[in-house]
């Protein structure tokens, strides 16, 4: 039986309609007189403070607490104005998934395993309503490497559960391979869903212990409430 379910956020629950992306681009024109600093930059499965420190050697920026600071302030405000702009929305399934395991006899706690920084996260799902769902996490300022992030969100999900978890409690439900590459390196067990940037195949070729179309094809009770 599932104990502890960690999401990820873009491609997963919800998409922004590029708002996340169009940010990092906003911020880089305005703060670091940079247009088109993101040309070329690979956003899917990444950190956020990753990419920051990508674009900022590409583009010869100091990569210095300050400016770092200075780019996520105004990321903020970027994202929170873009959303209010853009077409995007929860996906297929998730809100559906959230409510159901709150419905479950043994209600697993719920968190994110998320390459955004946290209050990025936070923007994100309370701007589609989806916020409160979640107790725990691991973010994008917890580190740069996502398998590390990884380990960090299920230690403090066993910190709210006040206990050591078996592998066979945790699963990380995520959009691509680094999502089930970080994933197994936690120990958890996985669910991936092709409603990101890779298909089913593409998945499944990862080996994943469950892969999905979305999650309205994945069945919350069977895979986290013990049933065959």
């Amino acid at each position: 039986m599932i104990r502890l379910v960690l999401f990820d956020i873009d491609g997963t629950l919800v998409t922004t309609g590029g708002a996340g992306v169009r940010a990092f681009e906003r911020v880089l024109a305005t703060q670091f007189g940079v247009p088109g600093g993101i040309d070329g930059v690979r956003f899917a499965g990444r950190t956020d403070s990753s990419l920051v420190h990508e674009i900022f050697r590409k583009h010869r920026i100091e990569v210095a607490p300050e400016t770092v600071a200075r780019f996520f302030d105004a990321y903020y405000f970027w994202l929170d104005h873009l959303l209010e702009r853009s077409n995007g929305g929860p996906l297929p399934g998730a809100r559906d998934w959230l409510e159901a395991l709150a419905g479950l006899p043994h209600r697993p706690a719920v968190g994110l395993l998320t390459g955004n920084v946290r209050l990025g996260a936070e923007i994100k799902l309370r701007h589609y309503g989806l916020w409160d769902h979640f107790q725990t996490g691991g973010f994008g300022d917890d580190d740069l490497d996502r398998n590390r992030i990884a380990v960090a969100a299920r230690r403090r999900g066993e910190e709210l559960l006040g206990g050591r978890l078996k592998d066979s409690e945790v699963l990380v439900v995520g959009d691509t391979p680094l999502d089930i590459a970080c994933g197994r390196h936690a120990g958890a067990r996985t669910l991936a869903v092709a409603t990101g940037p890779h298909s089913l195949a593409e998945l499944a070729a990862h080996q994943p212990d469950w892969v999905a179309a979305d999650l309205r094809q994945a069945s919350v009770r069977r895979i986290c409430g013990g049933e065959d």
